[in-house]
């Protein structure tokens, strides 16, 4: 296992069966930008840990479950599921934030990281937001239009 992959397994690990921001925090470089489908692209340390907090305080006992894992060179690679419980506010990209739906969330997604010297320099996240938003019962089913 080379250092990408150590980091990212990390990272999952601190944003689901042990979350940590401080951990989150030492695994990203200060300048690191990170692309997420919400929030549009975050640039520094503190901007992506504001986004992880948000997200691990709207589903505070979130699971992940791989379903590929890679790492090519200096990226990580992951392509799984993330489960959990809203039972916090959701923060919205205005700056308005929802309160808790109770509403269990699963949704397939993709996140890749690339590492230099053992701290995250650029990292994306993809995942289905609509699915997402209906899921907590935010959007109405558009399938049935």
């Amino acid at each position: 296992m080379g250092q990408a992959r150590e980091v990212m397994d990390r990272l999952t690990e601190a944003l689901t069966t042990k979350p940590d921001l401080n951990v989150i925090a030492e695994l990203f470089a200060e300048d690191a930008v990170a692309v997420t489908p919400e929030a549009g692209e975050l640039h520094g340390r503190e901007e992506i840990v504001e986004y992880w907090r948000q997200m691990t305080d709207a589903i505070p006992e979130a699971t992940y479950e791989p379903v590929h894992s890679y790492e090519i060179g200096t990226t990580a690679i992951d392509e799984g599921y993330f489960s959990g419980r809203n039972t916090g506010p959701l923060q919205l990209p205005d700056g308005k934030s929802l309160p808790a739906t109770h509403k269990e969330v699963k949704v397939r997604g993709v996140d890749l990281a690339t590492v230099v010297d053992g701290r995250i320099v650029s990292y994306r996240l993809y995942f289905d937001q609509l699915e997402f938003l209906g899921q907590l019962g935010l959007v109405s089913d558009q399938s049935s239009s």
